[in-house]
């Protein structure tokens, strides 16, 4: 009799306390997910630095593979995926910039670089109301303190989509 007591405890507490357990350890892992810069890769980061040196120089090939290779190195370099949307826009693939600010805001969300440069693509495409709502939420982040992002995207909204203007100018008829 008190053998069968025991087993009617030890059921009743068993899922209980692997619940428990398993409530444990996804509190303990739920905070390791956030990185800061300082802890990527130091490889990561040069190659990044490598890659945006080569974007300024016009290289997008010797751009796309050094940014490619930090984030071989370290996929959570957000910086990275910001370069690679650069890149993609200055090769008038503004679709490829977007997915990459995408990536970069799914590692973080408040990224006002990443959501600057998602707001120019989208306006080269049109997406103006979307980028219009990147924009005031640069503003929000930024509050009352100066911000490069929203300024360059500002100016952008203003500016138009690029490759609407140049669907509007007319053309000039075929000679035969």
């Amino acid at each position: 009799m008190i053998g069968s007591d025991w087993k009617d405890v030890l059921m009743r507490l068993l899922p209980i306390a692997v619940a428990l357990g398993i409530a444990a350890a996804t509190i303990s892992s739920s905070g390791g997910t956030q990185v800061l810069d300082a802890q990527l890769n130091p490889q990561s980061l040069t190659w990044q630095k490598a890659g945006e040196a080569a974007l300024a120089a016009g290289n997008f090939q010797a751009a796309d593979d050094a940014l490619e290779t930090a984030l071989v190195l370290d996929p959570r370099n957000r910086g990275a995926f910001v370069a690679l949307a650069r890149v993609a826009q200055r090769q008038k693939l503004y679709g490829q910039a977007i997915r990459m600010t995408a990536k970069a805001l799914a590692l973080e969300p408040n990224d006002t670089v990443a959501l600057g440069v998602q707001g120019e693509a989208m306006v080269e495409q049109g997406a103006v109301a979307r980028a219009q709502q990147n924009l005031a939420k640069i503003r929000q982040l930024c509050g009352a303190k100066p911000c490069a992002p929203a300024t360059s995207l500002a100016a952008a909204i203003q500016r138009g989509p690029a490759l609407a203007v140049k669907s509007e100018t007319p053309t000039a008829p075929k000679k035969n």
